[in-house]
């Protein structure tokens, strides 16, 4: 590897360290410091910390090789991801924010739950629990494999070293610094795949000898449809992947974060901004790669590497070096994300709930501290499996978070009348839908069910319905809930 390439990465991570010692000794003295950042955070920083954490290197890697292949058909994921990620600030941010401090100061999603309907039994505390930490152990092992694939073809390291490498680092600056490390890397990390996702595709773009409609007839004269060879139903399933915002763990709980509900415009306008520009780099870089290689007769053998391809084709090795920290930042940030959650789960959902009710708050940042070694550990322990899909994990566990938590965190939100039976229903229907659709051996002309229509969608339909039929058919919620939902839109 060159000289170059090692400055920049060795740069990275001592920044990434550096930070994660900042906010160790800025915010972790309490529970609600070391998992929610104290609700602090400005604005920019809970915006490119929810955009870096979404983002992945699905923005890097997998947008750009759907569209080197595909071409413009592939868009409609990320046109999908951008309206729900609007409508993610718009709808849920706001109210999140002010409902999640009146409902007896929740710091996890599955606390918010309990204590938006006085669930005495944590019944639904459980539930959810459960599973984000078995969904998010799965997750945050395929951003392992991320890191282990992008160590051991870029820098010519084994897979297991760089299994370790992505997640020390990572674990490093979790483990200490808590939620407050975990938003100021991601908002460095946003930075850097900001500033990456403009220059490689303009610099692509200004040394195309050809026209680009004329080279992309060349290399495959369907890249410019927008249909492809999909139909209706496939435009809806990619587009249906912004419906799954609205469950999202390690998204949603940055708005819980925020220093105000004022600030809320702020963040949504940021936000949407790095976003969707981050969405056009990635397009383009796809677009703009598949003709660049075709012009310079380069075989790609690995589609999703074109930024990787480009950035050490078109940069000096100290830029190609910045340039693969930021397919690193979008690994980590959404490792460093998911971790957090799923320890905070561990730590205030089961050991304060069920072990340790009066556990003091520097027990429960240990405790926290702990959680997050644990799940790393799962997660590697996963990730060793090489022939595990990336793809498919992440799908399955968007869509499965998106079905069991969304239509219950909008209807938590805004219907009064929504009750325990109705939420805990709706919890299960979604999640068992994703499952059934999934992995039943159920086929229609041949098909599997999630072949023809992305999981999500059914999933989120009879979540809904289950959620509506049962809260009507169970007894109204009680004077304390509805209290506490007037005292929320008063706030508003």
């Amino acid at each position: 590897m060159e000289t170059g390439m090692i400055i920049s990465l060795a740069a990275y991570f001592i920044v990434m360290l550096g930070i994660g010692l900042y906010a160790y000794k800025q915010s972790t003295s309490d529970v609600s410091g070391y998992m929610l950042g104290g609700r602090s955070l400005s604005p920019s920083v809970a915006a490119l910390s929810a955009g870096a954490s979404d983002m992945s290197g699905w923005i890097l890697m997998g947008l750009p090789g759907a569209m080197f292949v595909t071409g413009f058909s592939s868009t409609w994921i990320a046109i999908g991801l951008v309206l729900g990620a609007w409508a993610n600030y718009f709808l849920v941010a706001p109210r999140l924010r002010v409902y999640t401090e009146k409902a007896n100061d929740s710091i996890t999603i599955p606390d918010y739950f309990s204590n938006r309907f006085t669930d005495k039994s944590n019944l639904l505390r459980v539930v959810s629990a459960v599973v984000i930490i078995v969904f998010f152990t799965l997750y945050t092992s395929s951003g392992v494999v991320a890191g282990g694939k992008l160590f051991e073809s870029s820098f010519g390291l084994s897979y297991e070293m760089g299994l370790y490498i992505t997640t020390g680092v990572v674990v490093l600056y979790t483990l200490f610094g808590g939620f407050l490390a975990v938003s100021l890397t991601d908002f460095v990390q946003g930075c850097i795949m900001f500033v990456a996702l403009i220059l490689v595709p303009t610099v692509a773009y200004s040394l195309l000898e050809q026209p680009l409609e004329s080279t992309l007839n060349s290399v495959n004269p369907d890249m410019l449809n927008w249909i492809g060879a999909g139909s209706a139903l496939g435009i809806i399933s990619a587009m249906a992947w912004g419906l799954g915002y609205f469950g999202q763990p390690h998204i949603i709980v940055r708005f819980m974060s925020v220093r105000s509900v004022k600030d809320m415009p702020t963040a949504r306008r940021i936000g949407m901004s790095w976003m969707i520009i981050a969405a056009i780099g990635a397009v383009g870089t796809g677009l703009f790669g598949a003709a660049y290689t075709y012009e310079n007769n380069i075989v790609v053998d690995d589609p999703e590497t074109i930024f990787l391809i480009l950035s050490e084709l078109l940069f000096h090795p100290l830029i190609a070096g910045f340039l693969l920290a930021a397919i690193l930042a979008a690994i980590m940030s959404t490792i460093s994300s998911q971790l957090l959650v799923s320890s905070s789960s561990l730590t205030e959902d089961f050991y304060k709930t069920f072990l340790r009710k009066e556990a003091s708050d520097t027990e429960l940042v240990t405790v926290g501290r702990i959680s997050v070694a644990v799940v790393a550990l799962c997660a590697i322990y996963l990730a060793y499996d090489r022939d595990s899909s990336i793809l498919d994990l992440v799908s399955n566990a968007w869509a499965g978070f998106g079905a069991a938590f969304g239509p219950l965190v909008l209807f938590s939100l805004y219907w009064k009348r929504m009750n325990f039976a109705g939420a805990l229903a709706g919890m299960l229907v979604g999640a068992i839908t994703v499952l059934v659709w999934i992995y039943a051996p159920i086929t229609i002309d041949g098909e599997k069910l999630s072949s023809l229509i992305y999981e999500i969608v059914p999933g989120f339909i009879l979540s809904s319905i289950a959620i509506v039929v049962v809260s009507l058919t169970t007894p109204a919620p009680s004077k304390e809930i509805t209290t506490l939902f007037d005292d929320v839109e008063k706030s508003l």
